[in-house]
């Protein structure tokens, strides 16, 4: 992942399209381009299967998400670390982990303009 100066975004939020979306995950994240491409498939499919956008609609919000966190180093360490700390066992640490995870999501979803959970 590149660096970016005095924490700001390695790269601007990118539209929420399919093709802005694997663009900015092959600069910031390429290691998840086959998780993107999989899921994409999948989501056309269900698209297809069930005459709906939805699953395709899941998809967009599901990446634009990923790339809002990915993008901002610091905020995607906190998630990691938060991530973390809610696999050691400990019920009370396992709460404050799912707490602030929720709290990183919700304004990742409220940044790229969709309701929280």
């Amino acid at each position: 992942m590149t660096t970016s100066a005095a924490g700001q975004p390695l790269i601007p939020q990118p539209p929420a399209t399919v093709a802005a979306l694997r663009q900015a995950v092959g600069q910031i994240a390429p290691v998840a381009l086959p998780a993107f491409t999989r899921e994409l498939d999948q989501a056309a499919d269900q698209c297809r299967q069930g005459s709906d956008l939805a699953p395709l609609q899941r998809f967009i919000v599901q990446w634009a998400t990923y790339v809002y966190i990915q993008r901002q180093p610091a905020l995607a360490a906190d998630l990691r670390a938060w991530e973390d700390r809610a696999a050691t066992g400990d019920a009370d640490q396992a709460r404050r982990a799912a707490a602030e995870i929720g709290r990183i999501l919700d304004e990742a979803h409220a940044a790229v303009g969709r309701p929280s959970r």
